[in-house]
């Protein structure tokens, strides 16, 4: 059985087809002269590593601020899946390593009218294999042609100096994520307005993501006090402790009209005020944050 082919050659990237009599084969990759990588950085949140595939779309890599600041990669096409199906994803050697053999990574879901993901371990093997000049490739049935079948190449050519900017911005990420600071309690000494020792660092870690992140829609703080010092002047205590934070929280930026605050006393014991370790527990200031 013989085979066509068929070699078109665009500015943008190079489009391969090759015909059978049961079936074609479609490949969108970039191509020497148009492999672009891209490191975008808005703040300490999140890095992405960005790829153009030319009439297809793009791959992205994302590490977003977190404890293991985990990656995650996104095939973002142009035309979204009509049906599900699985793409296999292939370790291709460049042609001029056409000798090596092709080498299995693992398989993607493809959802209907979403971009395909693959979560952190593939991620970084798909970066280690563009480090040593592989194309990570995708291979899955043409939704729109059952005749056809698609190849999607990521190139490496262009690689490894945005991968190092990439590897650098990674590692300036913050090591906490929003849900870490999203609820929060602190306590404070007794009988004044400052805070523990562990809950100023608490707090130091809210405000640097604060500086961070501008879809903070709002900030709700709660102040409550132990029992002791008289029900009035705890009140009033609550309501310094409270405000204290808001202003704290004003100075780095955050709107003031995003920041509620209520001084609640007494009100509300978590625990005894018998001895020390429960009036240290009441002692608190509850912060809670939402995004849009």
């Amino acid at each position: 059985m013989k085979c066509k082919l068929f070699f078109i050659s665009v500015s943008l990237g190079t489009v391969l087809m090759s015909y059978s009599s049961q079936a074609a084969m479609r490949q969108y990759s970039a191509n020497q002269d148009n492999s672009n990588w891209e490191v975008i950085k808005t703040t300490r949140l999140q890095c992405q590593l960005n790829h153009e595939v030319p009439y297809y779309g793009e791959a992205i890599f994302k590490a977003s601020a977190s404890k293991n600041k985990n990656l995650t990669f996104n095939l973002d096409m142009v035309v979204r899946p009509e049906n599900y199906d699985i793409a296999g994803l292939k370790a291709v050697p460049p042609a001029w390593r056409a000798g090596l053999p092709t080498r299995d990574i693992t398989s993607m879901k493809l959802l209907k009218k979403f971009d395909g993901e693959l979560g952190n371990k593939t991620a970084w093997e798909m970066l280690s294999e563009l480090e040593k000049g592989f194309h990570p490739t995708f291979y899955y049935q043409d939704w729109q042609n059952s005749a056809d079948k698609i190849a999607v190449g990521i190139s490496s050519v262009n690689f490894k100096q945005a991968y190092w900017a990439f590897l650098q911005c990674r590692d300036e990420l913050l090591p906490y994520s929003f849900e870490d600071i999203s609820f929060t309690v602190m306590n404070y000494q007794s009988n004044s307005s400052k805070l523990t020792k562990e809950s100023q660092k608490r707090l130091d870690k809210i405000a640097e993501y604060l500086k961070n992140d501008t879809s903070i829609e709002s900030i709700s703080i709660d102040s409550y006090t132990d029992s002791y010092g008289g029900r009035w002047n705890n009140l009033d205590l609550s309501r310094k402790r409270a405000n204290a934070i808001k202003d704290y929280m004003v100075s780095l930026g955050v709107d003031e009209n995003k920041v509620q605050t209520t001084g609640l006393g007494e009100k509300r014991f978590v625990d005894t005020n018998e001895n020390i370790l429960g009036r240290n527990k009441n002692r608190r200031l509850i912060i809670q944050i939402a995004k849009m």
